[in-house]
């Protein structure tokens, strides 16, 4: 049986490829990692380290000529939340204008000028994409649908929380399934009973179980989920334009389905009883430099960071202000999944937003290799030589949970081949 050939994009340090090919049914045949903003291309050279430079891609995404991209199966990449508004030409009202730099745009324009389109899609991104921008809520997202259906896909999306299937990290963040209308898979589910898709059979419900509400016996709510929420059937321009104007909630839930226009969107919760990971599970010991230790001095520093606050502050201006915020846990209970990692959890610098665990020897911040086993990484994954700790911590800010992108890697050939 043939693999399926893969191009991953906006690649970071290779979290889509490893849990793709923990699968023997994927390949990862073309990928491409470039930061803008840094002369030093840290992650890309990590990605080579591991999976070599064939095939890899250091440049900006939007000068790397389509025919450079070889043909494959399946597209995949964590694309950045932006600002996905589009414009047109007054001289041309056929030409859709992304906006400059916005890269799922690059998405886009690899798809459509592809003559052997990827049959697959699979794509990651914070969950707010379902709600942004604030002043046309879930605007963002109908763009994302309406494209690929301009293209020729059909989408499902579900919002996951990888602690809520058993991992060590409360990350949230919204996945994508596309399937093109050539693929069987596509027939299929055009086929399918949406209610059906969306809690049992479909490629997430499979990867990632959810209560099913047609299990209680509510008829009426099975019922309903099989009309479609809402239509999607503007223009690219019209939505971007007056999309869900002057409304306070997106239309999509954490759950959807689209295809030819129609939105089936539901909210679902978790189902899962299995076996779970904590922070205390991943944590190394005896063997932790001195430097992630805090000094006891530093203590009430972090102490007033992570605890409740209600007090008066001044501005630049001089204006005073009443400012509260809740407390925290502090130190970080081992016994839960962790807090998401952030960008910023690296560095010695006390922080509201870096986790502190109680050790033996006193308090201390978490390793890079800690910070790799809540993302799924193997350990020292992003170790290279000049690349410093507080770089490491970043990729693991940047990064997805490998387990849910393995997950959702079986579910989708299962749904390919079987």
């Amino acid at each position: 049986m043939e693999k399926l050939k893969v191009i991953e994009l906006f690649a970071g340090v290779g979290g889509f490829r490893l849990g793709l090919e923990s699968n023997e049914n994927f390949e990862v045949v073309w990928s491409n990692q470039w930061e803008p903003s840094s002369k030093r291309q840290h992650a890309s050279e990590v990605y080579e380290a591991r999976f070599g430079s064939d095939n890899h891609s250091n440049a900006d995404i939007a000068d790397v000529e389509t025919s450079e991209i070889p043909d494959a199966d399946v597209l995949v990449g964590g694309f950045p939340c932006q600002d996905y508004s589009v414009a047109t030409t007054l001289k041309n009202s056929k030409g859709l204008i992304g906006k400059k730099g916005v890269l799922w745009w690059s998405i886009h324009r690899i798809v459509s000028e592809k003559e052997n389109p990827p049959k697959y899609l699979m794509l990651e991104n914070v969950d707010r994409l379902l709600k942004s921008p604030s002043t046309q809520r879930g605007r963002d997202f109908a763009i994302i649908l309406k494209s690929l259906d301009d293209l020729g896909y059909a989408v499902e999306w579900r919002v996951i929380n990888a602690a809520d299937y058993g991992m060590p990290q409360r990350r949230r963040r919204i996945f994508i399934v596309a399937y093109h209308k050539s693929t069987p898979v596509y027939k299929r589910l055009k086929r399918a009973s949406k209610s059906d898709w969306m809690q049992l059979s479909g490629t997430m419900a499979e990867a990632f179980p959810v209560q099913n509400p047609s299990k209680k016996k509510d008829l009426f709510t099975f019922q309903e989920i099989e009309r479609p929420s809402f239509a999607l059937t503007a223009s690219l321009v019209e939505i971007s334009e007056k999309f869900n104007i002057g409304e306070k909630l997106s239309p999509f839930e954490n759950t959807g389905f689209f295809i030819k226009g129609k939105v089936f969107t539901i909210k679902t919760t978790p189902n899962y009883d299995g076996t779970r990971t904590v922070l205390g599970d991943i944590l190394q010991h005896g063997e932790v430099d001195d430097t992630f230790f805090i000094p006891s001095e530093d203590y009430p520093k972090w102490e007033y960071l992570k605890g409740a606050k209600k007090e008066t502050r001044t501005a630049k201006n001089g204006f005073e202000y009443h400012y509260t915020e809740g407390g925290m846990i502090f130190p970080d209970a081992l016994h839960n999944a962790s807090r998401t990692i952030i960008t910023g959890e690296g560095g010695r610098t006390p922080s509201r937003f870096k986790h502190v665990v109680q050790t033996g020897k006193g308090l201390r911040r978490l390793t890079p290799v800690e910070l790799e086993r809540l993302n799924m990484f193997p350990d020292t994954h992003t170790e290279l030589e000049g690349i410093s700790d507080t770089k490491r911590a970043f990729f693991m800010g940047n990064a997805l949970v490998v387990g849910v992108v393995e997950k959702l890697g079986v579910a989708l050939i299962h749904k390919i081949r079987f």
